[in-house]
Parts: structure tokens; sequence; C-alpha cells
């Protein structure tokens, strides 16, 4: 058993990636209680289609320097959540319809200049499902920044972030900052997406924003206790996923997020045998 504990941990790239997992499992977990318990994983998922433009024009203008990427991606993904926010606010279009219209000409633009890139199918393809393997010190220090930023804003309004989510019309009586609120949410949203986005990947990512939260979300509905449980769950599966990955020889993306639904499946099981008595 230590033994096959500790075989994959003599690889430098395991020990960065085993990192990043855990890094990225808990920002993905504390952010994703808010999307979980505002209904919001149809925008996660359409956010983390929508950086596939960011990605693109990364590519064309670094020549597939990673830190180019991200910073393209960020861009993107912050635009496309903005962009979202102000075509439901301002129009008589409800929020989903103005998701599926930023989603469909994002993703439709990232794939118009993807399609540009002849060799794109390699050299694109782990940023479509994930390469948390081939991260650098460089991508953990992004990841470490921009994850801290994070985690520093919700814990820095974790109570007005908990009113607006339990109760909306609450936080207009307070007279809570409501729009600020939801717009600093959006740009955290599309934050947590792109520091996912090289351990899982753009078809991924959504599945580290939701299914912890809503596997915490089985076990209890106390805002703390959701946190630190998605946390749990997060940074587990991405431990056993990567070992998974390496024993199995399977993608290390797909091995953390299976592992994640495999986690939900079982506590979903326990809770309905357990309701049936």
């Amino acid at each position: 058993m230590i033994e096959f504990i500790l075989e994959p941990l003599q690889y430098a790239f395991m020990v960065r990636g085993i990192i990043a997992a855990v890094l990225v499992g808990i920002v993905c977990a504390v952010v994703g209680t808010y999307v979980v318990l505002r209904g919001m994983a149809f925008f996660g998922d359409a956010l983390a289609h929508s950086i596939l433009p960011g990605v693109a024009i990364g590519y064309l203008v670094g020549g597939g320097a990673r830190p180019v990427l991200f910073w393209w991606a960020l861009i993107a993904a912050i635009f496309s959540s903005l962009g979202i926010g102000a075509i439901s606010r301002s129009t008589k279009i409800k929020e989903d319809t103005a998701i599926g219209v930023i989603f469909a000409g994002m993703f439709a633009l990232g794939v118009a200049l993807i399609s540009t890139v002849r060799s794109y199918s390699i050299d694109l393809a782990h940023f479509l499902f994930g390469d948390v393997l081939g991260i650098q010190n460089s991508d953990l220090l992004l990841v470490l920044i921009f994850g801290g930023l994070v985690l520093f804003t919700i814990f820095a309004f974790y109570k007005e972030f908990m009113v607006l989510s339990f109760d909306p019309i609450l936080a207009i009586t307070l007279r809570l900052p409501v729009r600020t609120l939801e717009v600093v949410l959006l740009i955290l949203i599309a934050v947590s997406i792109v520091v996912a986005l090289q351990t899982v990947g753009v078809a991924l990512t959504v599945a580290m924003l939701v299914t912890p939260a809503a596997t915490a979300y089985l076990i209890t509905k106390r805002l703390q206790s959701m946190m630190i449980i998605g946390v749990t769950v997060a940074s587990v599966s991405g431990i056993i996923g990567l070992y998974l990955s390496y024993y199995l020889n399977i993608a290390s993306g797909a091995a953390i997020v299976l592992t994640c639904t495999a986690t939900f499946g079982l506590i979903w099981g326990v809770q309905s045998v357990r309701g049936k008595f």
C-alpha cells in the first residue's frame, strides 16, 4: 500500500498535478456552493464554453504559451459573464436566454478561430479536456494567486453573498448593493472557470463547479458546512482521480470528474436508501 501511494509521487509532474487539483478543487467547491444555491449551473456551463475564443486568440498570439492562454481566457470569461449580466438586466430578455445567446455566439467564434490553426486538434486538445499533468510551476503560481483572490473576495463578502443566495428579497430590503454583488459573483465564477481550465479542461470545468457542491447539498443546507464538505469532496476526488489516471492510464481530467460523480452517486444512493426507512 505504501509503495502504491509513493510510486506516483517520485515524478515531479504528479506532485504538481496533485497540488493543482487540490487548489482548483478548493476554489471551485467554494464558488460552486453559490452556483448550486442560485441555480446557476447552466451559466457555469455556458461560461466554460464561452472562453474558447480567448483560448484560440491566446494560442494565435502566443503560439501556445500557457500564461498568454490564461490571460486571454480570463478576458473572454469576464467579458462573457458581464455581457450576460448586462443583457439580462437592460432588456426584457430573461437570463437563461441571454446565456444562450452569448454562449452560442462565443462558442461559434472560438470554433471559427480554432479552425484557422492547422494543428489545433493536437495543440488545443488539452484545453478542451484538461492537462493537469502538464502544469508547470508558473501555472501553479497563477492558480494560487487568482484562486487566493477569489477566496479572499468570497470570505470578505461572506454575509452579503449568503443573504443574496438564500433570500434575494431580504437583500434588497437590507439595501445591499445587489447588482454590484451579482456582478462580483459573475466575475468570481468566471475567474474560477479559468483557474480550473488547465486541470479538467473546458469540457469538464462545470462538473468541478457543480458536482462537489451538489454532493455537499445532499448532506447539509448550511452554507459553511456545504463549503467545507464540497472542498473535501473536490480535493479528495482530485487526488484519487490522479492516482486512477496514473495506474489505469486514462485522461486525468476525466478521472477527477468521474471520481466526483461517483461520490455524488454514492451519497445520493445512501440518502435514497435511508429515506425509505
